[in-house]
């Protein structure tokens, strides 16, 4: 685990714990000497991880669209910056880059973010693990939906392993080290 792709919010979030939560990944991770690939802002959680990584001596790479790069103001002080022309152009260098996934606590373009590579490792596009970092239990409701989604006959019992999820980013950053990915295939 060279290089993991973290989806997080470019806003702050209400509670504080977002923000310390932010700054702890990415301490562990530059600990761990994982680097980041994540969004490229320098505002709210994204650029907290970003921050936290790079004074602990780690390396962080940004990937940003062009058109984002004055909405989410582009982090300046990167190991690399990416500038890509959509959003899925984004997606896809992240996901190339990355040899793990986390989503922190975000918005919908987080949701959407993570909920792509976890569909591409359930129709076998890659064998990476998709984790979320559950700060102040803000996944424990949609690890329910996805139980129910389950539960409804939507999605396989079997891919229910494919979610790792911790509230803690040792624990979590542990866990992604240890994966040991299996494959069930979609249509049987």
């Amino acid at each position: 685990m060279k290089k993991i792709a973290v989806f997080c919010g470019s806003s702050r979030g209400f509670d504080p714990c977002y923000m310390e939560a932010s700054r702890a990944l990415g301490k562990k991770l530059a600990e761990e000497k994982i680097e980041l690939i994540y969004g490229g802002s320098r505002v709210g959680c994204m650029g907290a991880i970003a921050d936290a990584i790079i004074e602990n001596g780690g390396k962080a790479i940004g990937v940003i669209p062009k058109k984002l790069m004055r909405v989410e103001i582009a982090h300046e002080n990167l190991t690399e910056l990416h500038v890509v022309k959509t959003m899925h152009e984004r997606k896809a260098m992240m996901a190339e880059l990355a040899d793990g996934f986390i989503a922190m606590p975000g918005g919908s373009g987080t949701l959407e973010e993570w909920f792509e590579v976890l569909t591409w490792a359930q129709i076998g596009y890659h064998q990476k693990p998709c984790s979320l970092l559950n700060v102040n239990n803000y996944y424990t409701p949609l690890l329910s939906l996805f139980d129910h989604m389950i539960e409804q006959g939507f999605v396989k019992e079997e891919y229910r392993p494919l979610i790792i999820m911790e509230n803690d980013p040792a624990k979590l950053i542990h866990r992604l080290q240890n994966y040991q990915p299996a494959y069930v295939h979609k249509w049987d």
